[in-house]
């Protein structure tokens, strides 16, 4: 009997917390008072070496001024920018995130908004980095053959 029951509870359990899962990023929720249009950003194939920015665009729909207390990245390969002042109901403001690609490969990275000291949002930026040759282009022996015809 016990074999029947416990796994049954299990199942049963398991089907509750699927339905409390959330809804999608896009939903403003009842505390959420900055919003953005996008939460991450794919910068596709980037040469390596070349740094990359994208700029996210933050909305504040409180009837209150916020202020963003801290934006911190995920690793030192990834640097934001953002304003220091308060930003007044309804106003826009940006946060700058650049990327070095200096490691060839994907990457992942993630920055961390904190704002009204105890409210947080994460935006996500990634990329592929491709290894640039290390050598120029080899001399092209056609271009020489056609300028002596020329002649």
């Amino acid at each position: 009997m016990k074999r029947i029951i416990l796994p049954a509870i299990f199942c049963c359990s398991f089907l509750l917390t699927k339905a409390q899962a959330p809804g999608p990023v896009t939903q403003k929720t009842a505390s959420e008072v900055l919003l953005s249009k996008e939460s991450s950003y794919d910068f596709g194939k980037i040469p390596q070496g070349k740094p990359v920015t994208h700029v996210f665009e933050f909305t504040n729909t409180s009837k209150d001024s916020i202020k963003l207390d801290e934006v911190r990245a995920s690793c030192g390969c990834t640097t934001p920018e953002w304003s220091k002042e308060k930003i007044a109901p309804g106003a826009t403001t940006t946060i700058k995130v650049g990327y070095n690609a200096y490691a060839e490969g994907p990457f992942e990275k993630t920055v961390s908004i904190t704002y009204n000291q105890v409210q947080s949002k994460v935006i996500t930026i990634r990329g592929a980095v491709w290894k640039t040759p290390v050598d120029a282009a080899p001399q092209n022996a056609s271009v020489q053959l056609l300028k002596n015809i020329n002649q």
